[in-house]
Parts: C-alpha cells; structure tokens; sequence
C-alpha cells in the first residue's frame, strides 16, 4: 500500500516538511510506502469555475498552465493521502488553496477519484491559527467521502525555524498516533475488501436556498 503527502509549503524542508515525515515514519515501520510530493514553491493557478472538468470528465482541469493533470493521475494511485499545509494569516496559503480547489474539483466531476481513500490533514504553525486551518484542509477530505484519520488530539504542531517542531513533544506525539492509526486503516480496509462491499456512490443532491 501506497501514501502520498502533499507539502504545501514553499519550504521543501520546513516544519511541514518535518512533521509529515514523523507521520510517514510510522507508515513506513508499518510496511507502508510513503513519500512527499512538493507542490507550495510551484505557480499555481486559482480555479476559474469554468466548469469544463465537469463536461469533459477526462479527469484533466481546463488550464494547463501548471503540472496539476500530471498530479492528479498520481495521486489518485495512492490508496491514502496526506495534505500538508503551513498556516498564511489562520489559513491555507494562496499556492495550496489554489492546488486544493482545482484537485478536488477535477475529482469531484470525475465520480470521486478519491472517494473511500484513507486521508489526513496535518497543520504546521508558529503561533496560532492552527485549528482554523486544519478546519479548512478537512472540507475538502469531508465533502470528497474520504476516510479521514484522526489522533489524539488537533492535528498540529508548533515551530518557527525549519525543524523546531522536533521541540513540540506534544505535536510529535500527535503525528505519531496519526501515523499509527492511519496504517491501520489502511490495513483493515485492505483486509476486508473482499469481505465488506462498500457504499454504493449516491448521486449528489442540490439544494439552493435561493429560489
């Protein structure tokens, strides 16, 4: 089995960096491979909501100005994924925003390319703003019907300078439990997928509150 984490700093070797690796560090002693996909230092374009995914449904955004449609056929390889995000103003920086919005919408107009995969959100912050941001990597786990990890506390952890998050033994412990619990998921979904059929994909219902 395969885990890919997405880093969504410009920082290839920052605190997001570090903390990913301490949860891939449990994947990995659990036989899981795992490894790091850099996307924060890239020139992302933001969605335009032109919607052209959703009549194609060749599982490719309309712009191509960046390597998303080459990402998007790797990451949905992977039977879990890890986005990883520093904290920009109590929220997701402008490059891994851009990257979430059209991954997933692409997956969304294509059946759910990620639908009943193992997921998790992890948050690298100085100070604050943690949580807010962690809310914000969650929609986009939630509304996909991901399965999403979860440890004994928020997934976040605190450092300024590159690796000062090996300080916060709260954080370490934080991705540790995340790192153990999500190769358990993995290997109960991997030991019952032939045992268990799962959910048949309903057609999405809409509702607008404006009429």
């Amino acid at each position: 089995m395969k885990v890919v984490a997405i880093n969504g700093s410009p920082n290839k070797e920052g605190n997001t960096f570090h903390a990913l690796n301490m949860v891939g560090s449990e994947l990995k002693a659990s036989g899981i491979e795992f490894e790091i996909l850099h996307i924060g230092h890239k020139m992302i374009h933001g969605c335009t909501a032109c919607r052209k995914c959703a009549v194609t449904r060749d599982e490719k955004c309309n712009i191509k100005t960046d390597d998303l449609n080459k990402w998007i056929q790797q990451i949905k390889e992977f039977d879990g994924i890890i986005i990883g995000s520093p904290v920009y103003y109590s929220g997701i920086p402008g490059t891994m925003k851009s990257f979430l919005d059209r991954l997933f919408f692409v997956s969304g107009s294509n059946g759910g390319l990620f639908r009943h995969k193992v997921a998790a959100a992890i948050v690298a912050v100085r100070r604050t703003g943690g949580s807010s941001t962690l809310d914000s990597l969650n929609h986009y786990l939630t509304y996909s019907e991901m399965i999403v990890v979860t440890s004994n506390y928020w997934n976040v952890i605190h450092g300024a300078t590159a690796g000062e998050v090996d300080k916060d033994t709260e954080g370490k412990q934080i991705m540790r439990v995340l790192g153990k619990n999500m190769a358990w998921l993995l290997r109960m979904k991997e030991a019952t997928v032939d045992a268990i059929e799962p959910p048949k994909k309903e057609k999405k219902e809409y509702t607008n509150f404006i009429r």
